[in-house]
């Protein structure tokens, strides 16, 4: 082009000369002209030679099979040199105004879709009522190819198909399809009919899980595991409805509800989409959780075709036209859904950093600090507010802080390392260099896999050193395994109405009358602690745990608890002096806890007070004082917060109750799961005091207990939101040391006023045993009337709509029907089976049911072991794994139920072990050979404590060599734990039995 340039400038400069001179070189002029034009249409017709498409061919099958390539088969004009060769970038350069924030037709659902048409976090949904769809499928086929419809599902309803139509009929390029005619069953010949097409793109993992077809209701459920899809989802359930005209729409919908709720139950993790032709039927009205999407007519003005997914703003719907002569519209919906990971942004988190010179400087602050100063002309209140805020003074001070940030999906293994490996690979894509851009790729799949084995060598290592807390921390990050407890929501009047909610049992004045305790006796003298009672308490201070509202941590205490016990150990007994606790340190922050995955209600949420730990530490001194007064033998029948007590001794203890009854005839068994409202939170500390005095307790130490109870500063916080402060007189704070055992000792006058009743407590969960002989039911009833005359007057409120009974009745005659209970007015409600103490409890006493839900659980953690398995971790640590989160799970309580168990029921628990063995790649325990461990050791302890309630049943034979046998005619006894305790282990040699039993109590009445 530049030589053609060239020749267009000369013969213009020579035309004009020529012009100059007009007539006298007019000649010589055209001479030149035409000998220039000649020239420049050679050149042009060399530099455009043209080649067709069988000799560029021919010339790339000459190059293509001759090793090495030889450059003589391409003509000169089509080489190009190895500097010529310029590669594209992968993405162009984005200018600034390109990078700025997407506004208008440039952002939104719909742009996002266009750009990753089949990666989207939910499908893309396109649904039709189509009449016909064999009629339709070229105008289907065109829109697809037309790119007016590219959606990854595609959801047809009345597709009129039946068995004489081959899927290959019907079927649409990359798109799978899945079918559901119309059968006999719905009672007519022909119509209805389901399809769905599924893009391969998108998902190429799917299969029909479910069918349904009666008069009412025609139903397909597909299974998707896409490639790409959100991390709280595991698989995404399509399930295509219709429901005809003529239907019933009551039966569609209790068919549709259990079809549904089945699927739901066995995916519990996947997002549900439900699609089709409902005919004004509203599914909401079974499934309210679930939200629709489509709110215009879809047929003239009826919205008779709908959409429903349990995710709420999962898509935007749009009218499309009808496909073909269909009375219904089409309805195209883009997918809305944003994944949580892209919601979440990341935090910046302000860590103070632990160093050996921090500590040691923090040590000696605190050792040359003169605390006097802080104590002169002030009382108990300014004295312990000045040295909780010097010591965190001197902590911020003294200890260095970092600022690290943390985002939703970071992983322990994403290190330096890891980083800089991807920010090459992305300065590699932008650069266009494909050799270096693979390379990069290479590089960083290398890191990523060299980063996470050396994370799974630190997992071992701390297994190796014994520090099991990081390392099921680290395995717990491997294996994704979290609790399902759901978040609170990010309502900001929510702090201040849950800080109503639970302050509801609060009564001003009913606690500031001090009453009898006033009158102290002269020589009562206050507890004194000692230095050493403190510094042995710091020491021992758990800093995993969070900081109180003091803001002092629990690591500070216990680096420096030499340093810090004198003057502690100087607020605590002026605390102790004046029968007074500071407000500092009885103030709360209330962290309300989900009790379930899902919640409906405030009363979802337990409160869970959040206190400072130095009054953790001082709690945990009046409570070894405590225990010292009150003795071993006090309410034998309530096995929380004690020693050698459990769920599984509660458990057995009524259940061996009612089938020691059960054994004579025209007996049976009454049994009352009674249920508090928030028990803990209505305790009348007037009321508590005066019950500890009785018990013994020094007046100066009740008084203190009260003062603890009462004028408690409480807030309520969520997130980074706090609720205005309440004070608080009533109850005993949830998280505190001494709650547990102030409610049992509050609670310990509960107990059974006639023989043939026994009242077992765990806690706040009360359960009332009648064991009825000949139809008398007096007893039983006047025991339930004494519980509830005694929640009245202990300020206990029973909640009748949660209490719960259960009839053991295995009499084939003289059974007669039974009379309900009553409970102040309302009638407790009587069922087949129930969960008490986490075993499930049947009125047959077998433990089918129970096993099913062991077995169901076990096979969801056997997910866990083989992503476990996946990572390369040692058998040894597989192993152990399995004992903390599966075998914990099968032995849940096993010496109650194991026994007793069916065949069936031990062959369904032993396939999950067998499976679970397959996985770890060694031998694990058997079941039977962990309950007969159990059984022997538990039935050991309780021969050795004269102070629990099954003691009595371990009596030795006059020989000393075995325990006596229980007398049984039932398999249902003989099988149960009792029985078999006794048969399992024997007696200690005489004199162990009195060096063991020397200075003991003795042994409490066991009725």
């Amino acid at each position: 082009m530049l030589c053609c340039c060239f020749y267009i400038l000369l013969l213009l400069l020579v035309t004009k000369m020529a012009a100059a001179r007009a007539h006298a070189a007019a000649q010589r002029s055209l001479f030149l002209f035409v000998f220039f034009m000649f020239l420049l249409v050679l050149q042009t017709l060399e530099a455009f030679t043209q080649y067709s498409k069988t000799e560029l061919l021919q010339i790339s099958w000459n190059c293509q099979f001759n090793t090495p390539p030889k450059s003589d088969f391409i003509p000169p004009e089509i080489q190009r040199t190895a500097t010529a060769l310029t590669i594209p970038p992968l993405w162009p350069r984005r200018r600034r105004r390109y990078r700025k924030q997407k506004r208008g037709r440039r952002s939104g659902a719909r742009a996002r879709l266009h750009a990753n048409p089949h990666r989207p976090a939910l499908p893309s949904l396109f649904l039709a009522n189509v009449r016909s769809l064999a009629n339709k499928l070229d105008e289907f086929r065109l829109r697809i190819v037309s790119r007016r419809m590219d959606s990854c599902v595609a959801i047809i309803t009345e597709t009129w198909l039946d068995n004489n139509t081959p899927n290959a009929a019907v079927e649409l390029a990359d798109r799978s399809l899945f079918r559901a005619d119309r059968t006999a069953d719905s009672g007519k010949g022909r119509g209805g009919g389901l399809a769905l097409y599924i893009h391969n793109s998108w998902c190429a993992a799917t299969h029909i899980i479910g069918t349904h077809c009666t008069p009412d209701l025609e139903y397909l459920a597909v299974k998707c595991r896409p490639f790409r899809t959100a991390r709280e989802f595991c698989s995404i359930l399509i399930i295509a409805v219709y429901i005809p005209t003529q239907a019933n729409a009551k039966l569609a919908l209790e068919e549709l509800y259990c079809l549904i709720s089945r699927q739901m139950n066995s995916n519990s993790e996947a997002a549900v989409i439900v699609a089709g032709d409902f005919n004004h039927v509203e599914l909401k009205a079974v499934l309210p959780k679930f939200q629709k999407f489509i709110h215009f007519p879809t047929r003239d003005n009826n919205t008779l075709d709908q959409v429903y997914c349990n995710i709420p703003g999962a898509y935007k719907a749009a009218a499309a036209p009808h496909l073909g002569m269909s009375d219904h519209i089409s309805v195209e919906l883009t997918p809305t859904y944003r994944p949580l990971i892209c919601r979440t942004k990341p935090t910046i988190k302000t860590v103070q950093v632990w160093t050996e010179e921090a500590s040691s400087a923090l040590q000696d602050c605190f050792e040359l600090t003169d605390w006097e100063v802080f104590k002169d002309g002030s009382d108990l209140e300014a004295y312990t507010t000045s040295v909780l805020s010097y010591v965190q003074f001197c902590t911020d001070a003294v200890l260095p802080t970092k600022s690290i940030k943390v985002y939703p999906n970071q992983k322990p293994w994403f290190d330096g390392t890891v980083r800089s490996l991807l920010k090459a690979r992305d300065a590699a894509y932008r650069s266009g260099d494909r050799l270096a851009y693979s390379r990069a790729r290479t590089e960083l799949r290398r890191g990523i896999n060299q980063a996470k084995r050396r994370h799974r060598q630190r997992v071992e290592q701390h297994f190796a050193n014994n520090n099991p807390r990081e390392m099921w921390r680290g395995i717990r990050t491997i294996t994704d395994h979290r609790s399902s407890m759901q978040q609170t929501t990010h309502d900001p009047t929510l702090p201040d109405t849950l800080n109503t909610f639970f302050a509801r049992f609060e009564t001003p004045g009913s606690s500031r009358d001090p009453g009898p305790l006033l009158q102290l006796e002269e020589q009562s003298q206050p507890l004194v602690l000692q230095l050493h009672q403190v510094s042995s308490t710091l020491r021992r201070i758990d800093t995993s745990k969070a900081a109180g509202p003091d803001k002092v941590s629990g690591r500070v205490l216990k680096l420096c608890a030499h340093q810090l016990a004198g003057v502690l150990l100087d607020i605590f007994n002026w605390s102790l002096q004046l029968t007074s606790v500071p407000v500092c340190l009885k103030s709360s922050i209330i962290v309300p806890v989900p009790k379930k995955s899902s919640v409906s209600c405030l009363n979802d949420y337990r409160p869970v007070a959040l206190t400072p730990v130095i009054m953790k530490c001082f709690e945990r001194i009046i409570l070894n004082h405590i225990k010292d007064i009150i003795p071993a033998t006090l309410d034998s029948h309530q096995f929380a917060y004690r020693e050698n007590r459990s769920t599984e001794d509660a458990v057995s203890l009524a259940l061996h109750a009612t089938l020691s009854h059960l054994e004579h005839p025209d007996t049976y068994v009454r049994m009352l799961f009674v249920d508090f409202s928030s028990a803990f939170n209505t305790v009348i500390p007037d009321k508590l005091t005066l019950k500890l005095h009785n018990l013994g307790l020094p007046a100066s130490l009740c008084l203190w207990i009260k003062d603890f109870l009462t004028n408690r500063p409480q807030v309520v916080r969520i997130g980074d939101s706090t609720s205005s402060t309440l004070i608080l007189s009533t109850g005993t704070p949830q998280g505190c040391v001494l709650s547990p055992a102030l409610f049992t000792l509050f609670t310990h006058d509960c107990s059974a006023i006639h023989s043939t009743n026994l009242v077992l407590k765990f806690a706040d969960d009360t359960t009332v045993v009648g064991l009825i002989s000949n139809n008398d039911e007096t007893h039983y009833r006047e025991e339930v009337q004494h519980l509830t005359g005694w929640c009245a007057d202990n300020n206990l409120i029973l909640n009748t709509s949660k209490t719960k009974e259960i009839i053991v009745d295995f009499r084939r005659t003289r059974k007669v029907a039974h009379t309900p209970l009553l409970i102040n007015g309302e009638e407790v409600e009587r069922v087949d089976h129930i969960k008490f103490l986490g075993i499930h409890i049947t009125s047959d006493l077998t433990w089918s049911l129970h096993t099913s839900h062991l077995v169901k659980k076990a096979q969801q953690r056997l997910f866990f072991l083989r992503k476990l398995k996946r990572t390369g971790l040692s058998s040894q640590l597989l192993g152990n794994f399995y004992k903390a989160t599966i075998e914990s799970i099968l032995c849940l309580s096993a010496t109650v139920w194991y026994g007793s168990c069916t065949a069936q029921d031990r062959k369904d628990l032993a396939r999950v072990v067998k499976t679970a063995q397959e996985i770890v790649g060694g031998p694990l325990p058997q079941l039977d050979s962990v309950y007969d461990s159990r059984v022997r050791r538990k039935a050991g302890r309780i021969a050795a404590d004269p102070t629990h309630p099954g003691h009595n049943l371990f009596v030795p034979l006059p020989s000393g060599k075995r325990y006596r046998s229980i007398r049984t005619h039932t398999n249902r006894l003989r099988n149960s734990f009792f029985p078999r305790a006794v048969r399992s282990i024997h007696p200690p040699p005489p004199h162990i039995t009195q060096l063991g039993q020397r200075n003991r109590p003795l042994p409490p009445d066991l009725t």
